[in-house]
């Protein structure tokens, strides 16, 4: 059974950082929120039910991650991971991803993360689409096998893309 991992950057969120507070305090705004609530649900037929929400411990994505769960009725917990923090590398899910073989994933992270996962699963040297707030790439990965095949693209507002 394949791998399906589902790579999500979370929603659009406030440019302004508020007083006293660092980068990862920056949440959703009004517009972000509205936007990713109605995205995922048009996707909830093409995300199933994954068996694992990871996120990153930053607020943007964990609001972005509580809404996708609420959105596709996931009733499993939302976990932070700290390999989806923003810049972080590449590889350091690989440990992860071979230790949930044959489950369905949703990880929501920040850019330039997410476009580098895809790249990484997918055996490309760069992602080749933008990877906009709210955008979800999904990818399927066979035991055993070093690279992915991509499933769909999918950015708010915008037909769903299935080939890269």
């Amino acid at each position: 059974m394949p791998l399906k991992v589902f790579l999500v950057r979370h929603g659009d969120a406030d440019a302004d950082i508020p007083d006293g507070l660092t980068d990862d305090a920056r949440a959703l705004t009004i517009k972000g929120r509205q936007s990713v609530v109605t995205h995922f649900k048009a996707l909830v037929e093409r995300l199933g039910t994954p068996h694992w929400v990871l996120c990153s411990p930053l607020v943007r994505a964990v609001q972005t991650a509580t809404l996708l769960t609420t959105a596709i009725a996931y009733e499993g917990p939302v976990r932070a991971h700290r390999s989806l923090l923003p810049d972080g590398p590449v590889g350091a899910l690989d440990t992860l991803l071979e230790a949930h073989q044959g489950e369905t994933l949703v990880l929501v992270g920040h850019q330039p993360s997410m476009g580098a996962m895809a790249a990484h699963l997918l055996g490309l040297q760069a992602f080749p689409r933008a990877v906009y707030p709210g955008t979800v790439i999904g990818i399927e990965r066979t035991e055993g096998e070093a690279t992915g095949k991509f499933i769909f693209y999918a950015t708010p507002g915008q037909p769903i893309i299935e080939r890269i």
